[in-house]
Parts: C-alpha cells; structure tokens; sequence
C-alpha cells in the first residue's frame, strides 16, 4: 500500500452481512482436510510485524483451539491488488485445493486510483473462480480515506457488498473496523500509519470469526 495515512478511513459497522456472531468459546466439528486460503496483500502478509504476529497467524492458532484440523495458507502479498489476485488464484486453487477461501484485496486498487468496475470485475471473477471449484467464498470489505471524496469513498465501499451479494458469498463489511475508524487508531497503527501494530491484529481476527467460524463449522 502506498503511504496513505488509514488512521481517517471512514466508520463502518463490522456487523457480518447475512451471519449471526457465533459464540468464540466452544469447539465445533469441521469437514474432514479444510484448508483456507487467504489471498490478501499487506494487510494479511504480516508487514512490519514479528513473524506469527499477523491475523492469519492468530486465525490459525485459534482454529487449533476451537476446530482442531483445519489448515490455513496464507497466500497474501504486500502491495497486490485484484487484478493480481486475479492472475494469481488459479495456480494456487489447483495447488492447495481450498474448501474456503478468503478474498482481501482492493485497498491498493482505491490507492492507485484505478477504475472501480475494473475492481468489481476482478472480486467477482475471483469468487467465480473459487465456487467453481466448490469453496466457499468469504470476502473482506475495504474503505478509503474521505480525501478521494465522499461519492469515490461510498461507490468503492459499496463494490464488496456488491459482488459479494451478486454471488451470494459472505461480507465483512470493513476489515479494519475497530482499527483505523476507532478511537486507539493512533496506537494501532505503524509509524508509516498505513499498516497496524501487531496488537491491532487480534481485532481484526475478530472482524472476520464470527463470518468464517459458521461457514466452517456448517
């Protein structure tokens, strides 16, 4: 990601579209070899944090805990965007065989500026891929700072729903929800404050469990 400052993105609620929170505490039975693919950029590739400090880590070790089983691969790079999450994600469901997929990727489409049907059709495309495969899809909403304006902001926070309500996928609906709208956000964030601290991971776990723990344990 460019050095944009997150510490202003806009508020959105982390409510999971279309799940009701499950309770974190108890254990759950789970399909026999479930392996989640995350496909994200530096949000998720741990930049600038201690190796097992990132959210994919954590969801790991929690997914030891609670549904003891299941693999994780994290096959986010710094910097990506959809069109190379595009490219990238066929190889990668021909080589892990995911039964769940985690698509987090678009930030870096909004900070470059480029189109947002191009954006659209990229997610979508993605999550076709995916399904077609026979994973479930879970997809993780993104905003921009209000700089790029209020219209630009609203019609590129809407893409996620958009796509993820088109192909009938899960939405968290900001992933940094509690992070870069909340009221620690100068804490939770780097010195280049773009990316968050390893203590800011942990709630971003929590933004995504409650949508990714039912699609598991269903």
């Amino acid at each position: 990601m460019t050095r944009r400052t997150l510490l202003y993105w806009g508020m959105a609620h982390c409510s999971v579209i279309g799940l009701a929170a499950a309770a974190a505490g108890s254990r759950a039975a789970t399909p026999a070899g479930a392996v989640v693919l995350v496909v994200g950029d530096s949000l998720s590739a741990e930049y600038g944090l201690p190796r097992g400090a990132g959210w994919v880590a954590l969801l790991q070790q929690r997914l030891q805990a609670q549904m003891p089983g299941v693999q994780v691969v994290n096959a986010s790079i710094s910097g990506d965007t959809t069109s190379g999450g595009r490219s990238r994600l066929p190889a990668l469901l021909k080589q892990h065989r995911p039964t769940h997929v985690i698509i987090e990727l678009g930030g870096n489409d909004a900070l470059r500026g480029l189109p947002l049907k191009m954006t659209a059709d990229n997610l979508r495309t993605m999550t076709r891929a995916a399904k077609a495969t026979g994973a479930r899809v879970l997809i993780t909403g993104m905003q921009v700072p209000p700089n790029y304006g209020k219209r630009y902001a609203d019609d590129f926070a809407a893409v996620f729903g958009t796509v993820a309500r088109e192909e009938q996928v899960v939405l968290v609906p900001f992933l940094l929800a509690g992070v870069a709208d909340g009221p620690d956000a100068d804490r939770l964030f780097q010195p280049d404050r773009i990316h968050p601290t390893a203590e800011a991971h942990p709630r971003i776990l929590d933004n995504v469990w409650p949508a990714l723990r039912p699609m598991l344990a269903g």
